[in-house]
C-alpha cells in the first residue's frame, strides 16, 4: 500500500460540472488543460498539479479517494467542503 501519492485534480463548484469535465476528458481532452481552463484551485496554473502528499495531509474525502485510485485514471466527482473534485494519481510510492 502506498504511503505516498503524487497527484493533480481539477475544483469545480458543482457536480454537474465534475461530471461535464470527466466526460471530457473521457472522450479525450487533457486534464491538465482542463485543470488550467475549468479548475478554482490555485494549482490550475500548473494543470492541476498538488505533487506528492501522504496520509493525513488532505481532507478526507479527497484522501480516500486519491488512495484507492488507479494509477492514471480520473476518479470523481469527490465531494469535499471545497466543492467537487475530480483526481489523477500518477505515481505512488
Amino acid at each position: 500500500m502506498a504511503n505516498e501519492v503524487h497527484a493533480s485534480h481539477i475544483l469545480v463548484e458543482t457536480e454537474q460540472q465534475a461530471k461535464d469535465l470527466l466526460k471530457k476528458i473521457s472522450e479525450g481532452e487533457k486534464f491538465a488543460r482542463c485543470a488550467k481552463r475549468f479548475s478554482k484551485c490555485p494549482s490550475s496554473e500548473k494543470g492541476g498539479e498538488l505533487g506528492w502528499f501522504a496520509k493525513g495531509m488532505m481532507v478526507k474525502e479527497f484522501e480516500d479517494a486519491a488512495f484507492a485510485a488507479k494509477l492514471n485514471q480520473v476518479v470523481g466527482p469527490v465531494r469535499t467542503q471545497f466543492g467537487y473534485h475530480l483526481i489523477m494519481v500518477t505515481e505512488t510510492r
